[in-house]
């Protein structure tokens, strides 16, 4: 363990959310309106979504997964949407591309299943990131520590979850810091490697500070 050059800066970021003009009223119109989204519009719906919820560990972790089953009562598809997981994606075109994919295949293997009404439309919304600085910017693993118990959920997400988007790699801000600036080239990957989707965001706090306090005794 080394004593790191730069400081690890918490910062946290909120979201405006913004309805847009695109709602799809059966299967069919979601796979058009998949290809035709703003950027904006599949992040809200994934990561974002991923966020709001982040205290229940049951159920779907996005909204066209939550919607197929919900309005469309299409539970196979919705398992499909459901199945992806979104820490594979560095950058929401791969992510688009993903759900489109398995919307059409879907589609392809149930044809009527395309223009049946579903029970409630499909507003597709956006949101406009704000990225606010906090008062932790830690120049120690212990000072690291002390932040990232004190922070709140939405900066464990912005350094966890969408810092893959800002990064464009497989990792987290996290793990990066721990790694360059420390030389905790173990407990980066072990941070790394953390189930979002069987943890709450809180229980991702827990693990990346009981990870990172083992290294220090």
């Amino acid at each position: 363990m080394r004593k790191p050059n730069k400081p690890f800066y918490f910062n946290t970021s909120e979201h405006l959310l913004r309805i847009g003009r695109q709602k799809a009223t059966n299967l069919a119109e979601l796979w058009q309106a998949l290809q035709t989204c703003p950027d904006d519009s599949i992040f809200q719906h994934t990561f974002r979504t991923l966020q709001e919820h982040h205290f229940i560990r049951q159920g779907f972790s996005n909204d066209f997964a939550h919607w197929a089953i919900s309005a469309c009562n299409e539970p196979v598809l919705a398992e499909q949407l459901a199945s992806v997981d979104v820490r594979e994606y560095t950058d929401i075109e791969g992510l688009r591309r993903r759900m489109v994919g398995i919307v059409d295949e879907f589609l392809q293997q149930h044809p009527r299943s395309g223009d049946k009404t579903a029970h409630e439309p499909f507003f597709f919304c956006a949101s406009d990131l704000v990225v606010l600085p906090t008062p932790f910017a830690p120049d120690t693993v212990s000072g690291f520590l002390e932040g990232l118990r004190k922070v709140s959920v939405h900066s464990i997400h912005h350094h966890f979850i969408e810092a893959r988007l800002r990064l464009h790699s497989m990792t987290n801000d996290f793990s990066q810091w721990l790694e360059e600036e420390v030389g905790l080239e173990r407990p980066a990957q072990s941070i790394e490697r953390i189930d979002i989707y069987t943890n709450t965001m809180e229980g991702v706090r827990q693990q990346i500070a009981n990870i990172v306090e083992q290294n220090l005794n």
